[in-house]
């Protein structure tokens, strides 16, 4: 079993009041509410956050890339990837991704996660995002007819940049490049291992099947609501006749590990609130532009993931560990939420959503800490010799790597 710390950043100002006079944290929240100062010190503290993650021994530490929101502050993933490459050795980075259908030309994208891959050695888990609606249609103007065929013309420049040794012309549907040559080229052959993050969609799941891409279902209401959609995913597999394996499917959910289930409460339920009751706060309108979801999706019934009816406004904090929203308690509850979290939902990747809302870097860490050492090594044997994670990076031995040189302190004078 992998366990991945995965952080979105969100703004942790924002005023009690902002449900009542703002309509959405997305697309349109007002830009006059962020701090700059304040955006300093967040994001700082949030790489720091990060690269302490590494340290306790996550198997990788994970950024998105998100746009026009107070909810997940990373309109530019790529930099966060490229700064914790460098700063950290073993652990993967989980680059959970750029929105390939938005880069014109994607040949950008193919060149910047190779970088990473070359800075950090072949750590790099390269997440191929279709985007959220709010972000793609509504933030960055992308026709949602169009997306998801834009998205696949970019996947596929992308793979073919990063695959192919001679240089090549493009002559697609929305890319016209006379000359394809990118340097640099990916540590990892024949290219990093590639993750697509999604809310549920037929057509997703498909291209998953058909690529033999790890699917990441990054959920906001609980593993007991994700079941449906994750056992949806495994019968389409086999529908299809691909074998099933745990490591091809990876699942979001918020944790809060504390001494005793009391304390958790005491400690974390005011960030969990929150996050669920403002960081969530999307206006319907945003999330599901017409043509965004196809027509399987539809009768399929699999609806957006934000601005549905899955929500957690307005319950306490048994309502929302009952229920599946959070995964809390002590060592030992947790622990035996999570077995049934990864039975369950045969998932052989986990992403550990253990900062939310506005949740201080000290309660943070300790429960980071605690997960670390008392709850994750006990879910480690979870399809331990039974199946091959193909979805992990495959990165150079220890003695091909580089050494990073140490901060030097300056003089004193």
């Amino acid at each position: 079993m992998k366990f991945h710390w995965f952080h979105l950043m969100p703004y942790p100002d924002l005023p009690d009041d902002f449900r009542q006079a703002h309509r959405s944290v997305w697309v349109d929240p007002d830009s006059r509410l962020y701090d700059p100062v304040k955006g300093h010190h967040m994001y700082n503290e949030y790489l720091d956050t990060l690269e302490y993650a590494a340290e306790v021994g996550f198997d990788g530490i994970g950024v998105n890339e998100h746009h026009q929101n107070a909810y997940g502050m990373m309109p530019s993933p790529q930099l966060w990837a490229a700064s914790l490459a460098r700063r950290t050795r073993d652990v993967n980075i989980v680059l959970m991704g750029q929105s390939i259908a938005l880069y014109n030309p994607p040949t950008r994208v193919a060149e910047e996660m190779a970088m990473i891959d070359a800075v950090s050695g072949g750590r790099l888990i390269a997440g191929f995002p279709v985007g959220t609606s709010m972000d793609t249609n509504y933030a960055m103007g992308s026709n949602p007819a169009t997306l998801r065929d834009r998205y696949r013309e970019n996947h596929d420049l992308i793979i073919k940049a990063w695959t192919e040794p001679e240089m090549f012309a493009w002559n697609g549907k929305y890319n016209k490049l006379r000359y394809v040559n990118i340097w640099p080229r990916p540590v990892q052959k024949p290219h990093p291992p590639i993750w697509v993050p999604g809310g549920g969609s037929i057509e997703t799941w498909d291209f998953c099947a058909d690529m033999d891409y790890n699917y990441s279902y990054l959920s906001f209401s609980g593993y007991k609501r994700g079941e449906q959609l994750m056992k949806g995913f495994h019968d389409r597999l086999a529908e299809l006749g691909k074998p099933f394996n745990p490591f091809q499917a990876a699942f979001a959910q918020q944790i809060i590990v504390a001494n005793s289930m009391q304390e958790a409460e005491d400690r974390y339920f005011e960030h969990a609130r929150y996050f669920f009751e403002r960081c969530l706060h999307v206006y319907p309108g945003f999330a599901d532009a017409p043509g965004y979801r196809t027509e399987a999706t539809i009768r399929a019934g699999l609806r957006a993931q934000v601005g549905g009816s899955a929500t957690a406004y307005g319950k306490s904090f048994k309502e929302l560990v009952d229920e599946g929203f959070l995964v809390a308690g002590s060592p030992d509850e947790v622990t035996e939420q999570m077995e049934h979290l990864i039975s369950s939902l045969q998932v052989g990747h986990l992403f550990c959503l253990l900062h939310f809302g506005n949740l201080p870097q000290d309660k943070c860490m300790d429960s980071t800490k605690l997960f670390a050492e008392q709850v994750m090594p006990r879910l480690r044997h979870h399809w331990e010799d039974k199946y091959e994670d193909r979805w992990s990076p495959n990165p150079l031995p220890p003695e091909q790597r580089a050494e990073p040189r140490p901060v030097r302190q300056p003089a004193k004078v």
